[in-house]
Parts: C-alpha cells; structure tokens; sequence
C-alpha cells in the first residue's frame, strides 16, 4: 500500500487543501504557489502509473485511489478558477461540461462494475486529460501574464469539446449494455411466452388423447358386455 506510487498519489490528495486555499487567499504570490503545487500535482498522475508499471507495483489500493485523486484535484481546480473569476462567464461552460463529465462517468463506473464490465480508459480520454491539466495549470498562473490566462482559457475550451465527447463515448457504452439487456429480456419474455403456448397446446392434445381413450375404453366395455349378455331364444 505505501510503495513510491501510492505515495505519489496520495501527495496529489494532501496538496489539495493548500490549493483550495487560493480562494481565500488573494495574493499574487499564493497564487503562484498554488499553480505550482496543481502543476506538480498534475505530472505525479503521470508518474504514479508509469512507476506502478514499470517497478511491478500495481495494486487494488492505487487503482482505487488514482481516480478519486484525480477527480478530487481537477473539481478543486474548477472551484478555484470559478470563485476568483479568473476565466470569463461565458467560459463558465467547459467548467459545467468537465464537472458534469465527472459525475457521468462516476456512475457508468459504478453501474458497469455491478456487471462486471470494464470501461477502460480511451486514448482520446487521455489527450482530454492533457489538455485539461494544461489549461487549468495555465489559468491558475494568469496572475502572471495574461498570456498565460488567454492561453489556457482558450486551452479550457478545447478540453470541454473533448471531456463531451469522451462523455457521450462511455454514456454509448453504457447504454450497449442496457440496450443488449433489454434486448435479451426481450428474447427471454418471448422465449417463455412460446413455452406457455407449446405447454398449453400439449395440455390440449394430451385432453383430447385421455378424452378418446375414455370413449373407446367405455366403448370396449359396452361391445364387452354386450358380447357376454344371454341371447334370447
């Protein structure tokens, strides 16, 4: 549990109150301090799954943690962003699309894992990450320069258009799920509905077999008694 990747990704967790604090701390100097710890922060997410691949150290306490480290660290720098009013309004809306992304894909995860399937990580989603770690780290350095803060508002953008399309990719393999289970109730509904009727139709055959039997048993019996009866002379 406490092996060199572990550790970096419980850091990306303990950095994040200091970080937070840049909401009520307004001063250039803090500021820097905070895009320096999310800059740092952001590149151990990095590190932490190559080291963790790379020195056989993978475990089910990281696989768990990763995630919940990452969500944990790019909200706060949402939140951040929004209450200093360090990007416009109008750029309120990549902010939304990230966060609502978030809980999205948290879901499917939780939902996908009660079935047991997978939803691994898409390339796309990768570079979605990248540009997203970049324009925030730039933002929170637009105390600097405002080509920092241009640049990574426009940067925002571009990782809101990619977290909605990874968005809509994981929701379509969520709802294959629900729809080939749909599909297979379906089957199972009609399956059992044409065992009723086969079921019901034997019923029938097998009443109309002891109805012809009983007939020609009675007949039988009557030929029977019939034949055995004292002829009049």
């Amino acid at each position: 549990m406490y092996n060199l990747p572990n550790i970096l990704t419980i850091s990306r967790i303990v950095v994040i109150p200091v970080i937070f604090l840049s909401i009520y701390i307004h001063s250039l100097m803090w500021s820097v301090l905070a895009a320096i710890l999310f800059i740092i922060a952001s590149i151990t997410d990095y590190f932490d799954g190559y080291l963790a691949r790379s020195r056989n150290e993978t475990s089910a306490f990281g696989r768990l943690l990763d995630p919940i480290a990452d969500k944990l660290l790019v909200v706060s720098a949402l939140l951040i962003i929004v209450a200093n009013r360090m990007v416009h309004e109008i750029s309120y809306i990549p902010v939304v699309i990230i966060m609502c992304r978030e809980v999205l894909v948290s879901g499917l995860r939780e939902f996908l894992a009660e079935v047991k399937i997978g939803m691994p990580v898409t390339r796309l989603a990768k570079w979605k990450t990248g540009f997203q770690m970049t324009a925030l780290s730039l933002i929170l350095l637009g105390g600097v320069s405002s080509f920092f803060a241009v640049s990574g508002e426009l940067l925002l953008w571009v990782a809101g258009v990619l977290t909605f399309i990874t968005g809509y990719q994981y929701f379509e393999k969520g709802m294959e799920y629900v729809r080939g289970e749909a599909a297979s109730q379906t089957i199972k509904k009609e399956v059992k509905a044409a065992t009723q009727k086969v079921i019901q139709a034997a019923e029938k055959v097998k009443k109309v077999v002891k109805n012809k039997a009983r007939k020609s048993s009675v007949a039988k019996a009557k030929k029977a008694k019939a034949a055995s009866a004292p002829k009049a002379k």
